[in-house]
């Protein structure tokens, strides 16, 4: 079978797994708190063991794809992840479940970084455009459609089936991928980084811990301020101590290569606001407008339309044309205005004008998944894809993390209810600070975004159709470009 194929198929379905499992979990926490008869603060754990165990082993994923072949690491983490999720489905108590969604967050930790890894070693430069729009798809689809299931399974069939829900999608992308999948590695991979792993991962997990829990228990509590700052401190060390590694886990040389260092900032950004806004919106829709959780996710599922929608255009009309840097500055300012018009939604408004303003804010979105992700490796060697694909994976993610406590802390700080004639009515104003604050990460991601330069990408810009793979899907990419 075409390797293109293959690895697109795997892929997708890995990363829809791992993008949806987040939301549609949220949605069942309080009943997971209701069914194991604890407080509503104590199931967070749910949520944030998964996210620790992330950050603790995505740093490994692109050294163990190297070493050990991206096809067997990747069904590997298939299995790991599918696995849990039936263990998950089967707790019978609160730290069972946690345990489970740790070892969850192992498979998903790997799954991701290296079937980009491997998407974009099976695709040349002049198929990244392409490349990025198939990663669209997981990307805008699973947000959006882990809240309705999840509403729908946890009111209509039972809080296990969000978990369940894993299998079928597992075990399909393991037997496709064990009988299609050609094996690749690369032969540089080198020593094991011990220090690079301990560090990276100490300091990742503490850092998304404090970042994750900060909204819930206050950013003055000493736990909060204690992991932060050793989880920075752990970060600063590991920066200076790869630096002088050989072949570090972390390659932070990386960052020399311009359009790398630019595309991992602005993506990173704009991550922070678009999750942000779609952690807000799903607040805003039960917690203020009092929609049911189901309601609340076909409401947002415009988003996802937007982005698919928008990634088609993005690929065959505008990046082609326009380069990276333009593209993602209008999607960026999209987002930005789309943000600041949905403070003028209020419980009287009809909520088709919210629907079309997700729609839009997908729509902008778009314009920054596909250019990021095309240019980001355009002048990364195929020998460093794995390790970039680490990096590149894990800004994301805890830019994810950061834009939903940032919004978290600003609904917390404004207050969500206000009391009026001794009744407890929703505080929109503070959902709408929430909104005017991702506005404004959105409006710095459009600044970051004047760094990329379109003539590092070139090679990228190339009209679908026109485009031509060198042998074997072999990666071709120009020497890095340097500040």
């Amino acid at each position: 079978m075409n390797q293109k194929i293959a690895v697109s198929v795997v892929f997708v379905a890995a990363m829809f797994m791992n993008i949806m499992d987040a939301t549609i979990v949220n949605v069942a926490l309080p009943t997971l708190g209701r069914e194991f008869h604890v407080r509503p603060d104590s199931v967070d754990t749910v949520a944030i063991g998964y996210l620790v165990s992330l950050a603790v082993f995505i740093p490994a994923s692109g050294w163990l794809g190297d070493r050990f072949g991206s096809k067997k690491v990747m069904l590997t983490s298939v299995v790991i992840f599918t696995a849990a999720s039936a263990l998950c489905g089967a707790a019978t108590s609160l730290p069972e479940l946690v345990v489970f969604r740790i070892l969850q967050g192992v498979g998903g930790g790997l799954m991701v970084p290296v079937g980009m890894a491997l998407l974009y070693r099976t695709f040349p430069p002049a198929e990244r455009v392409r490349a990025s729009s198939i990663l669209v798809v997981p990307t805008a689809m699973a947000p959006a459609l882990g809240p309705v299931l999840g509403g729908l399974f946890v009111t209509e069939v039972s809080w296990r089936w969000v978990f369940y829900v894993n299998l079928p999608i597992g075990i399909a992308a393991f037997m496709f991928g064990f009988y299609f999948l050609e094996e690749r590695r690369e032969h540089a991979a080198g020593a094991f980084d011990v220090a690079g792993f301990v560090l990276s991962a100490a300091g990742l997990g503490l850092a998304m811990y404090g970042v994750s829990e900060g909204p819930f228990r206050g950013w003055a509590d000493p736990m909060i301020l204690g992991t932060i700052c050793a989880g920075a401190l752990l970060l600063v060390v590991l920066v200076l101590i790869e630096l002088r590694t050989p072949q570090p886990m972390i390659d932070i040389r990386l960052f020399k290569d311009r359009l790398f260092r630019s595309s991992c900032v602005v993506l990173a950004l704009g991550s922070a606001a678009f999750l942000g806004l779609l952690f807000l919106v799903a607040l805003f829709f039960q917690d203020g407008l009092g929609l049911s959780a189901l309601q609340s996710g076909l409401s947002t599922f415009p988003e996802a339309l937007g982005v698919m929608l928008g990634a088609q255009v993005v690929t065959r009309l505008l990046y082609p044309v326009l380069g990276p840097r333009r593209v993602m500055i209008g999607g960026l300012l999209i987002l930005a205005v789309t943000l600041g018009l949905m403070t003028l939604i209020g419980s009287d408004t009809n909520l088709w004008w919210m629907r079309l303003l997700l729609f839009v804010s997908g729509y902008g979105m778009s314009h920054v998944f596909v250019p990021a992700q095309a240019a980001g490796f355009a002048t990364i060697s195929a020998a460093d894809t794995g390790r970039a694909s680490t990096v590149f994976n894990a800004q994301r993610q805890l830019g994810g993390a950061v834009g939903v406590a940032m919004l978290s802390s600003v609904i917390a700080a404004v207050g969500p209810v206000r009391i009026v004639s001794h009744r407890v009515l929703p505080n929109l104003s503070s959902y709408h600070t929430a909104f005017m604050v991702a506005a404004g990460v959105a409006v710095l991601a459009a600044v970051a975004a004047l760094t990329v330069n379109d003539s590092d990408a070139a090679h990228t810009m190339v009209r679908r159709g026109s485009a031509r793979a060198t042998a074997g899907g072999q990666q071709t990419a120009a020497a890095p470009a340097t500040a």
